[in-house]
């Protein structure tokens, strides 16, 4: 069963999320030939002041 863990930041509709996990599943499916009831995604939503890049909260590099 493959399990793919993706990691982004909040802000993304319910409905980019579903055709996002359904294009997904599609590629394992296509690519690696397992059926669809067996790919297992996990969505983690991250907040800004969670995240940073190069020493720099990404919160704080909006400003």
């Amino acid at each position: 069963m493959p399990t793919v863990t993706i990691n982004f930041l909040k802000g993304r509709t319910l409905d980019q999320k579903r055709e996002m996990v359904k294009r997904v599943t599609d590629a394992l499916v296509d690519t690696i030939h397992c059926t669809r009831d067996h790919v297992h995604i996990e969505l983690n939503e991250i907040s800004k002041e969670d995240v940073a890049n190069g020493g720099v909260l990404v919160c704080d590099e909006e400003r």
